[in-house]
């Protein structure tokens, strides 16, 4: 016990120092670590606690490691964030009524956006959003053309206020929902429900109506919910 505790404190100093270096810029976003003899050798440890402190830097999104490849530094950010809770979010979406719950949580979230982007969308965030509703439009007939363009059609809702934590969430929440998205049936007529839908919020944006494009958003989202508890049951 005693040689494990040493060896987890011997992991967690390798690990606070690395992540130094990273956040002065001594090891830069793209750049390998050095060799795991390099670092036995700078440190005084083991090739297991050298293993045991990468896997802790993959964890907090530092480093990318790959198999058969060097780790690589990765730039601490947002989206790095989110990436090194995945597997976390993943384990919760598989507990009752996970799915729903983070459902919910996009409900919020776009709810306010849509608010905002009524009162705020400047002529440039009102060309882009009426560019992605086209363009939603034009893949009614085509299924997983609807998808992506159904998603960014939302994603611009997140780049609107220009905050640059709400793109990473919205990366996100696609992200974490793909797996049970990706097995709705693909139906032209839920598409063309959906296309409408984001058109009755685009009008409520364009009308510089928050209210109403709330309760679009949410009559949008809700019924969106529906449709998958008439796939899946409760999630």
């Amino acid at each position: 016990m005693a040689q494990q505790d040493d060896a987890g404190r011997a992991a967690d100093h390798v690990v606070q120092s690395i992540a130094e270096r990273i956040r002065t810029g001594a090891l830069r976003d793209g750049q390998p670590l050095p060799p795991e003899r390099d670092l036995m050798e700078q440190y005084g440890i083991s090739r297991t606690v050298v293993r045991e402190a990468v896997r802790t830097l993959s964890s907090r999104g530092l480093i990318e490691a790959l198999p058969r490849h060097r780790p690589v530094v990765r730039k601490p950010g947002v989206d790095a964030a989110f990436d090194a809770v995945g597997s976390i979010v993943a384990h919760l979406l598989s507990e009752p009524g996970g799915v729903r719950n983070l459902f919910d949580t996009r409900i919020m979230i776009e709810a306010a956006l849509v608010r905002h982007a009524a009162k705020e969308a400047n002529r440039e965030d009102i060309v882009e959003l009426k560019a992605a509703l086209e363009a939603n439009g034009a893949a009614i007939e085509d299924s997983e053309e609807f998808y992506r363009t159904d998603n960014a059609f939302h994603a611009v809702l997140y780049e609107i206020p220009k905050n640059p934590v709400l793109p990473a969430i919205h990366r996100a929440y696609t992200t974490w929902l793909a797996p049970q998205w990706s097995r709705m049936p693909r139906l032209q007529d839920r598409n063309k429900a959906n296309f409408d839908a984001h058109t009755a919020i685009f009008e409520a944006i364009l009308m510089r109506d928050p209210d109403s494009a709330e309760a679009r958003l949410r009559d949008h989202l809700s019924k969106a919910w529906a449709q998958v508890r008439a796939t899946f049951g409760d999630m």
